[in-house]
């Protein structure tokens, strides 16, 4: 890792087989999350002629979206894998900039953007007021911060699901709130003084509940979530007829959830919104 990555396990991580898979199935993550995608697109309120930063930007779809209405972008992304993908969707367009960086530390410029924006990136955060602190930093007063993240596992039919498919009478540990990963913003409350200290004090948190989406139908779907990290994970060190076992019990949730719009479970995140304040950078 270079000097500029201090969030290293998440960097291990993502420039691995994970940030791999997300870059090759680009497609299916940006359709699963579309429902979300459209309402930070909402919040964020975009305007023509603005600068934005996309945080964990991924493989790009916000950052093109927002370039599509006019926007310039920096996007920046722990993940190569997922910054090279990225990069070749966005080819050609002089308005979207992708670079691997950990935005918990990056030197992006002072006050340089109107707006910031996060889709399922920020909770992956393992220093958070260091992370939003920087992100402050370089926003401009009176500029925009809007992010999503999921809800606690309560809230989450989808991993709900997959687990208890795959927990083949293991009792699985649950997924902590607050730590870097799935839930690293499940906790509204604490992540909005967290960001409030950082200088965007008018922070607040809605709940949102859309669809997830995992595929067309249970064959489609089992093809994906079937080789997912988050399947592997729990599939890991498993003798062969477990393995065999669990997997019936995943394609039998998906052929339990095909709907006329596919295979749909429910889903809840966090939409976080906030203005930096007027007095500039704390730091």
């Amino acid at each position: 890792m270079t000097a500029s990555i201090v969030n290293t396990a998440m960097a291990e991580a993502w420039n691995g087989a994970e940030g791999e898979d997300w870059a090759r199935d680009w497609q299916r993550y940006d359709l699963g999350v579309a429902a979300y995608h459209r309402r930070l697109l909402e919040a964020a309120a975009p305007e023509p002629g603005e600068r934005a930063l996309d945080v964990g930007c991924g493989n790009g779809q916000v950052g093109r979206d927002l370039a599509a209405r006019g926007l310039r972008v920096t996007g920046v992304d722990l993940s190569g894998p997922m910054i090279a993908r990225g990069t070749e969707l966005a080819a050609g367009n002089p308005d979207v900039e992708l670079v691997v960086g950990d935005a918990q530390v990056h030197p992006f410029p002072d006050e340089a953007f109107d707006l910031v924006v996060s889709r399922f990136g920020a909770m992956f955060f393992a220093d958070r007021p260091a992370a939003f602190g920087n992100l402050a930093r370089a926003t401009r007063p009176g500029g925009r911060i809007a992010l999503v993240a999921w809800q606690g596992i309560a809230g989450n039919e989808w991993l709900q699901e997959i687990r208890g498919a795959l927990a083949l009478g293991r009792d699985l540990p649950q997924p902590p709130v607050g730590a870097p990963g799935p839930f690293g913003l499940g906790d509204a409350p604490a992540a909005c003084e967290v960001l409030r200290q950082a200088g965007y004090g008018d922070a607040q948190a809605e709940a949102l509940v859309e669809p997830f989406w995992a595929g067309r139908d249970a064959d489609d779907a089992y093809a994906f979530v079937s080789r997912t990290g988050v399947v592997r994970g729990l599939l890991d060190g498993l003798p062969a007829d477990q393995v065999e076992q669990g997997l019936a019990q995943l394609r039998a949730s998906l052929a339990a959830h095909e709907s006329e719009d596919g295979v749909v479970y429910g889903s809840s995140a966090w939409l976080f919104t906030g203005t930096r304040d007027a007095g500039g950078s704390r730091s």
